[in-house]
């Protein structure tokens, strides 16, 4: 096993990303090629499975390449995505998902909003299985977008051969496997894993009886082959003929797995990104309201897995940064100073706490622009900015920075206290994404959670957790913990501040009551819409 490789392969929302690592997990090699987009309108947003499988291939092509490591020595391959819908016709060939017909975009993406009324018949049935996914299938998994499908095009919908979820949807493009990974299929198709079934009377009260048609026949553990690279692909990722294909896996979950199988039990995985996942196991189900699961073996094999979540992290902060006034002299001095934005943010909310003790007292954030995922489960929910002035420039800004920061740490700790309340018991926080490279990030959910922060040593633990699922596939090792205590290093921590405690209270009592003031709201002008 000394000179095996393994490939990582990580399709997030804006990029693939292609990792190669040895069996003590190094990583030999690393590539991004960015993944389009397309927003239509809002709330609908697609991509092209087209346009993702040539930067896969770019990508790995390029890992090979920059390290110089030999395609011979790659044993597996291994790959996660976000949870976005793939339609595939007859022969293959892509069918179009969007509304205007164009073939090229045959991705709905996870963070696509368009299937409310779907959403609501799905709830609205409460079926037994809906226990499983919190009590209410959420607006980003399939069974909604499916339905949006059949209601809008009905002939689209008959001439489906295959549903996938994107990760499955890259496996069979690289091995033809006909197969569903049950992560996917658990975690988003409400698959009932610990019965090894649909629930025949939820999809029959949609109309969806012959979906079960239409998804691939056989489902998969985590930590099994799929299938062969076949020569076709492997034409196109550069890599020999033959090597086994890894069952897929959602992206979080791919990085869940990295954080915590060695040391499941009192840990919250958080993949930090657009969106954030906060992945919690145990060895028994735990029914938590508003949270997904629990979900039998969708990440770590042998356990239920809850997985919380909030549909906009990385994304809010974006467009908070980009809506300030101060956004172009921000730009202007990165680029002057020759450094990453964040870094010179942060220097200005070093100086301005400097002269303020506590600079965001009177300024609070809900972070629930793109609706709630967890706990609230409201996808209708609204974001609030409460406590505006006329503040302008770099101390403004500096000032919406650190309260939308503290926004969303508050959300982990509303999923922490809702999973406690249900019968978790989290004592730590093990964190991973690009984020964490950040030390305000790092400081604020500490302090906001009470929680340390643990990191790993590998800073792209999802494309890691995808290397793994590919290690234990091909044989390497015997199980995915064997294969994470081996491959997966300790990072640093970030401990709690005893003395922010007070005011952290403070302000995340502010942070729960904007929830309900502002449905109050939206209930008062209900009737306008």
């Amino acid at each position: 096993m000394s000179n095996q490789t393994f490939v990582g392969i990580d399709v997030g929302s804006a990029s693939v990303r292609a990792g190669i690592f040895d069996a003590a997990g190094n990583r030999l090699a690393f590539a991004v090629h960015p993944i389009q987009q397309f927003h239509p309108r809002p709330l609908f947003v697609e991509q092209s499975s087209a346009d993702i499988w040539a930067q896969t291939g770019k990508a790995v092509r390029d890992a090979l390449d920059s390290a110089g490591v030999d395609p011979a020595t790659v044993a597996a391959i291994g790959v996660d995505a976000t949870c976005s819908l793939v339609a595939v016709g007859a022969g293959g060939q892509p069918l179009s998902l969007a509304e205007n017909g164009d073939a090229g975009r045959d991705i709905i993406m996870w963070m696509d909003h368009r299937a409310a009324e779907q959403t609501a018949a799905i709830n609205a049935t409460g079926d037994e299985a809906l226990a499983y996914v919190g009590g209410e299938v959420g607006i980003e998994m399939e069974l909604p977008k499916v339905l949006w499908l059949k209601q809008h095009f009905p002939g689209r919908y008959a001439a489906v051969w295959r549903f996938f979820d994107l990760a499955d949807y890259l496996v069979w493009r690289a091995s033809d496997a006909d197969i569903a990974s049950v992560c996917t299929l658990t975690c988003k198709w409400n698959y009932l894993a610990h019965e090894n079934r649909f629930s025949e009377s939820l999809l029959h009260a949609v109309g969806l009886d012959d979906l079960p048609g239409k998804i691939p026949p056989r489902v998969l553990p985590l930590g099994s082959a799929a299938g062969q690279l076949s020569p076709r692909a492997a034409a196109e990722l550069g890599l020999p003929a033959g090597i086994v294909v890894a069952t897929g896996i959602i992206d979080a979950h791919a990085g869940g797995l990295a954080l915590v199988s060695t040391a499941p039990q009192g840990s919250l995985a958080v993949i930090c990104g657009t969106s954030n996942c906060h992945m919690a196991v145990s060895p028994g189900p735990i029914m938590v309201p508003g949270v997904w699961g629990p979900y039998f073996g969708a990440m770590l094999p042998d356990y239920w897995l809850n997985e919380g979540g909030q549909s906009a992290a990385g994304a809010l902060l974006d467009w908070t940064l980009r809506k300030s006034d101060a956004w172009p002299v921000l730009e202007a001095a990165a680029r002057a100073e020759g450094r990453n934005l964040y870094a010179v943010l942060n220097d200005w909310l070093a100086d301005l706490e400097e002269r303020e003790a506590w600079p965001t007292r009177d300024l609070h954030v809900l972070a629930d622009h793109h609706g709630n995922r967890s706990p609230r489960a409201n996808p209708a929910a609204r974001g609030v900015v409460a406590g505006l002035t006329l503040e302008q420039g770099k101390d403004a800004l500096a000032r919406l920075y650190l309260a939308t920061l503290q926004a969303l740490a508050y959300g982990t700790r509303h999923i922490i206290e809702s999973m406690n309340a249900a019968g978790h018991k989290i004592e730590r926080i093990v964190m991973c994404g690009g984020v964490t490279k950040n030390p305000y990030w790092l400081r604020e959910n500490a302090d906001a959670t009470g929680c340390a922060i643990q990191l790993v040593g590998e800073e792209d633990a999802v494309t890691l957790g995808a290397a793994l699922l590919g290690a234990v596939a091909c044989g390497a090792f015997g199980s995915l913990p064997a294969a994470a205590a081996r491959m997966v290093r300790p990072g640093g921590s970030v401990a709690a501040r005893p003395q922010a405690k007070a005011f952290h209270d403070a302000k995340y009592a502010v942070y729960l009551q904007l929830y309900h003031d502002m449905e109050r709201c939206r209930s008062a002008m209900s009737a306008w819409q």
